[in-house]
């Protein structure tokens, strides 16, 4: 575990770790050791093969990079930073979905892109990630209504942070699919509106019988007779 007087050399070489000029190195003494821990760390995942447990050493060394995170955040300087942009992955990947979030808002706003390696533009990734997160969780274990309606906002607000960036169809329409399966048993109409634009973005996204299901269900609320 760092040191306070470690945690703080590494936020402080965050937040000023830009040189004047924006295509200037970063210093050395920050940005290039944080680039050296990182990569022994992805060592260290290369060696595990369960995807699990990789999300366990995720959590493990995620701490570690706190500081770091903070004081590029707050020096705010817009400066592409791999690290900065891993860590949010990875914070994907550990399930610190509102963390994650923490990190794409700065990312979107300064138009951080992804390392090489990723294969994706920071918007499709988090679009895409955020979606099979929450899409894998509502098919694998019973969420309450609190629970999809925590989940239902951490998705809007990737759709709100996404909205005006390019991704291919089919990535958005599996947003929109997620968004809309969150809020079917609270927003039941907000939901129809979700899904019927997944829809047509990409008419194999597979919500045609949520749309038929919601639909039935909103007629069947309006034909009610009202009370009193």
């Amino acid at each position: 575990m760092a040191s306070p007087a470690r945690k703080h050399f590494e936020r402080t070489s965050a937040a000023s770790s830009q040189a004047a000029e924006s295509d200037s190195p970063r210093d050395a003494n920050g940005y290039e050791l944080m680039l050296h821990k990182l990569a022994t760390d992805k060592r260290r995942l290369k060696e595990v093969q369960s995807m699990e447990r990789k999300a366990e050493v995720k959590r493990e060394i995620l701490p570690e990079y706190e500081p770091w995170i903070e004081g590029v955040l707050i020096g705010n300087q817009g400066v592409q930073d791999d690290v900065l942009m891993a860590v949010m992955v990875w914070r994907i990947d550990a399930g610190d979905l509102t963390g994650a979030l923490v990190i794409a808002r700065y990312a979107i706003e300064h138009k951080l892109a992804m390392p090489d390696q990723y294969k994706r533009g920071t918007a499709c990734l988090l679009a895409e990630e955020f979606a099979d997160i929450a899409l894998r969780d509502m098919a694998s274990t019973e969420q309450t209504v609190d629970d999809l309606a925590a989940l239902s906002l951490v998705l809007q607000e990737v759709d709100e942070l996404t909205s005006a960036e390019d991704m291919p169809d089919e990535v958005r329409a599996k947003l929109h699919k997620a968004i809309g399966l969150a809020l079917a048993t609270t927003d039941q109409a907000g939901a129809l509106e979700h899904l019927r634009r997944a829809f047509g973005l990409h008419d194999k996204v597979g919500v045609k019988k949520d749309i038929e299901k919601l639909e039935r269900e909103l007629k069947n609320l309006a034909d009610a007779p009202s009370a009193g």
